[in-house]
């Protein structure tokens, strides 16, 4: 395990290359919220360049994690009740930690592709990302707090880095696995956890749910523009390419029901997805 950064959360970065990895080196959650914020200001306030790869550290293998939660394998994780108190505080733990995942999905994904010939806005979109994710963690960790309870206190799977293993050579690969398949699942399951909470009179946690989930809409939103973007200015189609990198990189199956309505607000129309469904 890398040696925990000595960081205090408060120096000023050169760049947002540097941020960005600043970000995912960091074991503990807060941190990593601090570091998003210090490093999405820089930016919106054009205190921070893009950065150069010259005297750049190389992407750690691994982000940073604190001691708790204990990480298992997908397949070694207890089988816990949706029902009832215990069941909910179960549920917006795993949420958190999908969270938490997302903060160094979004700031791997800037911090290995910042050099990328793309607009700026590019960066501007997924520095908005960031903080957003960055801003999901804080609730749900929170919400747990509010519960009794505390992140760390379930164990939690290590499977979602693998996306970032699987597509940090590649940009289109990223923006096809991270925002168009994980996040997109998000909009699929969200209502339904909005609606048990709200049916459950839990209203603060089916607030920071909808808070969420209108949320993870943009990011699909940017997703299938910065996709399509690339796919046009490389002339590939882009829905066979999508198809193609899916059954490439990503382990599992897209499963039905689709949120068409949601997936299509955010740019992702069926013909997307829907050829993919025949995997399951």
């Amino acid at each position: 395990m890398e040696a925990k950064p000595s960081d205090d959360g408060a120096r000023p970065f050169s760049s947002l290359a540097e941020a960005a990895q600043a970000v995912v080196r960091a074991h503990d959650p807060e941190d990593k919220m601090r570091l998003a914020k210090l490093a999405g200001d820089g930016w919106r306030q054009r205190r921070l360049s893009r950065g150069s790869r010259a005297g750049l550290s190389k992407m750690p293998e691994r982000p940073g994690r604190p001691e708790k939660p204990e990480l298992l394998s997908p397949r070694s994780m207890p089988k816990r009740s949706a029902k009832g108190a215990r069941g909910r505080f179960a549920l917006l733990h795993s949420l958190a930690h999908i969270e938490l995942n997302a903060i160094d999905l979004t700031w791997d994904l800037i911090a290995r592709f910042f050099d990328a010939p793309m607009p700026g806005s590019f960066l501007d979109d997924w520095v908005h990302v960031g903080l957003d994710e960055a801003r999901h963690f804080g609730l749900l960790a929170r919400r747990l707090e509010a519960l009794g309870g505390a992140y760390g206190d379930l164990p939690a799977h290590d499977g979602l880095w693998e996306a970032a293993q699987e597509t940090g050579h590649c940009l289109r690969a990223r923006l096809a696995i991270v925002p168009l398949v994980l996040e997109a699942r998000g909009l699929d399951v969200a209502p339904s956890m909005m609606a048990k909470a709200e049916a459950a009179g839990d209203h603060e946690s089916a607030e920071i749910l909808s808070v969420i989930y209108h949320d993870e809409k943009r990011h699909v939103a940017y997703g299938a523009k910065w996709f399509r973007y690339v796919c046009a200015r490389e002339g590939i189609p882009p829905e066979p390419e999508f198809q193609h990198l899916v059954r490439k990189h990503f382990k599992g199956s897209l499963k039905p029901p689709f949120n068409d309505k949601a997936r299509s607000e955010a740019g992702l129309s069926p013909g997307f997805y829907k050829p993919l469904a025949a995997l399951v």
